[in-house]
């Protein structure tokens, strides 16, 4: 494997001076984040990005990601357009020489949390989602005053968006999922670039948006649309794992995968289930991060079985804790702090020499 670390850019308060001393990591997963989707990126963007990484020592090992407009995903009339340009920026990172785009195919929102400063016993603060508390979500939907995670559109825009996939149910949305990948994925066979779908978060419907991509099982299904070595998947443990019913099962279907040769790109992250009183309507679906090493996903298994199934792609400590100074700190970015991530990164690395067999 790669372990890599996610970088925001120049505007980054995590520098990737900061980045290159932690141990074990040497590559980068960023992205062209000044363009708007539906615009193709030119070779030139990313291979200027591509070099601002290497100048630091480090390598750019993965494109997170190139936002699917919404036109794609609603199927409307310009479609055609929208999955030529995003085509044309596959061309483009392959030019650069990189060689792995995620992507996702989430409707409006690409992750939902219900909190983004969730206190934890141990002092530090988190992400959490909390079921009883999406309605004030909704009700900030209504009247405009939207939550952080929301400030990517205008309380218009998601009026139209949501009147617009009212319209679209779950099967339709799979339909719509295989045309962009008809086009998509020769794009990428012929850029030289592996596709990476990322798993919707979390993997549950929400305000009653078609979200497909929530399972193992979807993944397979993603697969199959297009059967191509180009076509795969990012497992991310803190997706998939926040549901309780898929966390046990994460190592085999990671091993499964990857021994398909579809899983191209790993984010591992750690969740603790927290259980609902009386077992009321969204019982299981409470959540918060936490920690690599706690939680309810077997993190050791998990990078054991992608040990042992020869995964060599990039795959990078998910979002952390806000710890420490950072904590207190308006400029971090909620869930991809510098220190959190730093200690899962070294822990990951930790797992993944212990899964190695001793040398004679």
């Amino acid at each position: 494997m790669n372990l890599s670390f996610r970088w925001y850019g120049e505007s980054d308060p995590v520098t990737l001076d900061a980045i290159r001393q932690i141990p074990g990591v040497g590559g980068i997963v960023s992205a062209l984040y000044d363009v708007a989707p539906g615009v193709a990126w030119t070779a030139d963007a990313v291979t200027s990005l591509r070099e601002r990484v290497e100048d630091a020592g480090l390598a750019l090992t993965c494109i997170e990601s190139i936002p699917v407009p919404e036109g794609v995903k609603l199927g409307t009339d310009d479609r055609d357009r929208l999955a030529d340009a995003w085509c044309a920026s596959v061309e483009a990172v392959g030019g650069a020489g990189v060689p792995v785009v995620c992507y996702n195919f989430m409707p409006v929102f690409d992750w939902t949390r219900t909190d983004l400063h969730r206190p934890l016993p141990d002092g530090s603060e988190a992400l959490a989602y909390f079921e009883g508390e999406l309605a004030e979500v909704e009700t900030a939907l209504a009247s405009g005053g939207l939550p952080g995670w929301m400030d990517a559109h205008s309380p218009d825009d998601l009026r139209r968006l949501f009147a617009a996939y009212a319209e679209v149910d779950t099967e339709r949305m799979w339909d719509h999922l295989g045309w962009f990948l008809e086009r998509a994925v020769p794009a990428a066979e012929a850029a030289g670039v592996k596709l990476a779908i990322h798993p919707d978060d979390p993997p549950w419907p929400l305000f009653g948006l078609p979200r497909v991509v929530t399972s193992a099982a979807a993944f397979g299904r993603v697969c199959d649309l297009v059967d191509s070595p180009a076509n795969g998947v990012t497992f991310c443990t803190g997706s998939l794992g926040a549901d309780p019913q898929q966390a046990p099962g994460l190592a085999a279907d990671a091993a499964r995968l990857a021994g398909r040769g579809r899983l191209h790109f790993a984010h591992l992250r750690n969740v603790a289930h927290v259980p609902t009183p009386g077992g009321a309507d969204g019982a299981g679906r409470d959540f918060t991060e936490t920690a690599h090493p706690d939680g309810d996903v077997d993190l050791a298994a998990v990078v054991a079985a992608l040990k042992s199934a020869g995964f060599d792609g990039p795959l990078r400590p998910d979002h952390g804790r806000q710890i420490w100074t950072e904590r207190d700190n308006s400029d971090v970015r909620p869930g991809y702090g510098l220190y959190d991530r730093a200690l899962g990164a070294t822990y990951l690395r930790g797992l993944w020499d212990a899964a190695t067999p001793p040398r004679s």
